[in-house]
């Protein structure tokens, strides 16, 4: 995430919570309260107090949910900036809870997976992605390379195909092809030859004799 991201995300944070808790002062001002102090902790970048407030909130009144999503999706940013990248994937773990269907938090995540090394949570994310957006490009190739790592050259060389067709000239596909194409040629056992028929011994015909 950029800072012109980070930034946006914390305007749209504040003010959803703001439109939100305009319609819902009437019927629950606690909440309504709890989630403005923590739209407010969290513009000023103290994630553990926005995400503390917002969850009461959000425990009080489940509209909240899309801000405290975005909370644990801005701490998770800022713990893998720190380098501290089971934090992060913890977070953007709970922002799923509350936004299954947000891509963005699968694809941070499994940045931060693929940081670590961590190929087959990261082959999840990228799956799920996958089948939100079946034909995006970055997502198909980045899946494409695990499968690559794993050794699947299978469905590595399929993924690799769909990326092909979508973008014929992608040059991390064309390579990848390549590499796929000849690690199965040398992975073929050669077929041996058939075997040349022994000729039979030729047999006197019938009847007669040899001399």
């Amino acid at each position: 995430m950029k800072r012109s991201f980070a930034f946006v995300l914390i305007t749209v944070l504040a003010l959803c919570a703001s439109q939100v808790c305009q319609a819902a002062e009437k019927k629950n001002p606690e909440a309504n309260r709890l989630a403005r102090e923590g739209a407010e902790a969290a513009k000023n970048q103290d994630f553990d107090k926005a995400v503390d407030l917002l969850r009461k909130a959000t425990a009080m009144d489940h509209k909240y949910a899309d801000e405290l999503s975005a909370v644990y999706q801005q701490r998770g940013y800022a713990a893998a900036t720190d380098q501290r990248y089971g934090d992060a994937i913890n977070d953007y773990g709970e922002a799923l809870k509350l936004t299954p269907q947000n891509s963005r938090i699968y694809e941070q995540r499994a940045a931060v997976e693929m940081k670590i090394q961590d190929y087959e949570k990261a082959l999840g994310d990228y799956s799920e992605l996958i089948k939100q957006k079946p034909n995006e490009v970055r997502y198909l190739n980045y899946r494409a390379y695990i499968y690559e790592l794993k050794n699947d050259l299978k469905n590595s060389l399929a993924d690799n195909e769909k990326v092909l067709k979508l973008d014929p000239n992608n040059q991390d596909a064309k390579a990848r092809k390549q590499r796929i194409e000849q690690k199965i040629a040398e992975s073929t056992p050669l077929t041996p030859p058939p075997r040349t028929p022994t000729p039979s011994p030729a047999r006197s015909p019938a009847g007669k004799k040899k001399p």
